[in-house]
C-alpha cells in the first residue's frame, strides 16, 4: 500500500474507488502532477472517473494536509504528496521538471532579522531554478 493511501486511511478518510485511484496516481517520490495529469492517469485505471471528481478529491487531500499545492510557473497548480517531509523544489526552466530537495541548512536563518519586517515566520518555501541534465545535453 502506498504511503499516501496509508496516511489517508489512518485519518479515517472514506476510501472510495475514485479516491483510491487518485491517491495511487499521486504516490511516489518527486511526484508533482497537475490535476489534468492526475485525471489522465486515473482514467487509465478507472475509465469512469470524472475530471470534477479528481479536482474535488485533490482539494480534499490538500484540505486534510496530506497533499501540497505547488505553483512554480504561474500556470497550473501541481500536487505534491510529500506533505510530511520538509523539502524545497528544484525546477528546470526549460522542461518544467520538478524535484524535491532537502538542503542541510536552515533557510530561515538566511533571512536577517531586519528583513523580516516584524513577521513571525512560520514556513519557508524555496524554489531553486536551473536546467536539468536532459535539457542541458539537448
Amino acid at each position: 500500500m502506498s504511503d499516501l493511501l496509508e496516511r489517508l486511511r489512518g485519518r479515517g478518510w472514506r476510501m472510495t474507488a475514485q479516491r483510491r485511484v487518485v491517491a495511487e496516481v499521486l504516490d511516489g517520490d518527486h511526484v508533482h502532477l497537475t490535476a489534468d495529469e492526475v485525471h489522465a492517469r486515473a482514467v487509465t485505471r478507472l475509465p469512469e472517473i470524472s475530471r470534477a471528481t479528481v479536482y474535488n478529491t485533490l482539494g480534499e487531500m490538500v484540505t486534510l494536509g496530506e497533499v501540497i499545492e505547488v505553483t512554480t510557473d504561474r500556470r497550473a497548480k501541481r500536487y505534491d504528496p510529500n506533505a510530511h517531509r520538509p523539502h524545497h523544489h528544484l525546477v528546470c526552466d526549460r522542461c518544467g521538471a520538478i524535484r524535491d530537495v532537502r538542503p542541510t541548512g536552515d533557510p530561515l536563518s538566511d533571512l536577517p532579522a531586519g528583513e523580516r519586517f516584524g513577521f513571525m515566520v512560520s514556513n519557508v518555501e524555496v524554489t531553486y531554478r536551473g536546467v536539468c541534465p536532459e535539457c542541458a545535453s539537448a
